[in-house]
């Protein structure tokens, strides 16, 4: 008995350093970030002022907050098609379909865009999407006359900054699912292929089930990603024209350097806070409940 004791307390000695970086860095300034959110304060006012839920009735009040809410979800439901749904379809065709002495190349040039700083891709992206750009010369090679300022004009600017997003992640996830398939035993496919099963069902009977963990992860990732996202924006529109670009994280950025408003980008980060938690918790549990009816 005196010996088992020994051994977890020598065990709780070595996870005692991570534990107490983690409540340093992780769980005391969410907690704090809570409290702060009641206070109004900012960098020339030294004591905070209690204000108790004034703060919150100031963001939810806001337009601006709430285009960045709907930006935001936008950003999510069109990451998770194209970095989980497309990208499970695209690492299914290269691993089955794809001749192998082409699957290496095909792997680098569909993960190149991924290794490529985001503030080269929004400049880059900066140049394709100017009235003289690229995007609008390919548009006229199908008759479609257009001059438009892509990342200029209200009705177009998040979306061009989501595709241009998708076109950088894509490899990426892509490659992950790779992994994940390329670990599945052969011996499940060619029970498919004896069994008479073709291609689309073999993917959605062996393949989709058997890489459910890469997947839920990937959703995990991808939808707090795009509650997190900030660099696409700054390195594009920096959340205009007119804020019609703005997410939460640049709204944040804004409300807390360029306002100095503390106390109303505390909210804001509570809302990111709260978005990204209840995602990945209701991913966790989806992915227990599949396990337990399995």
């Amino acid at each position: 008995m005196k010996r088992q004791l020994a051994r977890r307390s020598v065990g709780y000695l070595w996870i005692l350093p991570a534990l107490v970086l983690l409540l340093v860095f992780v769980y005391y300034p969410i907690v704090e970030n809570f409290r702060l959110s009641l206070y109004s304060w900012n960098a020339f006012r030294p004591v905070p002022k209690f204000v108790g839920l004034n703060n919150y009735n100031r963001v939810f009040a806001d337009p601006v907050f709430w285009t960045a809410i709907v930006n935001n979800i936008w950003y999510a439901v069109v990451s998770v098609a194209f970095q989980v749904g497309i990208a499970l379809v695209l690492a299914a065709l290269l691993e089955g379909v794809v001749a192998p002495r082409l699957r290496g190349f095909l792997r680098t040039v569909y993960f190149i865009p991924a290794t490529i700083s985001i503030t080269i891709v929004g400049l880059l992206f900066r140049i394709i999407y100017q009235p003289e750009g690229l995007l609008n010369a390919f548009l006229g090679l199908f008759g479609v006359e257009s001059t438009r300022a892509w990342l200029g004009e209200q009705e177009t600017a998040i979306g061009s900054v989501i595709a241009m997003s998708q076109w950088q992640n894509l490899g990426y996830t892509t490659m992950l699912f790779v992994v994940a398939i390329q670990r599945i035993p052969k011996e499940y496919y060619e029970a498919a292929l004896v069994d008479g099963a073709g291609a689309v069902r073999t993917f959605f009977s062996v393949t989709v089930p058997l890489v459910r963990e890469m997947t839920t992860l990937l959703m995990i990732v991808t939808i707090s990603g795009a509650f997190l996202v900030f660099n696409e924006i700054m390195a594009t529109t920096q959340g205009g024209p007119n804020n019609s670009s703005q997410v939460l994280g640049t709204w944040l950025y804004q409300s807390a350097f360029k306002n100095d408003d503390m106390g109303y980008a505390t909210v804001v980060a509570v809302v990111i806070f709260v978005f990204t938690f209840t995602a990945a918790m209701l991913q966790l549990a989806y992915s227990r409940l599949r396990r337990v009816e399995q």
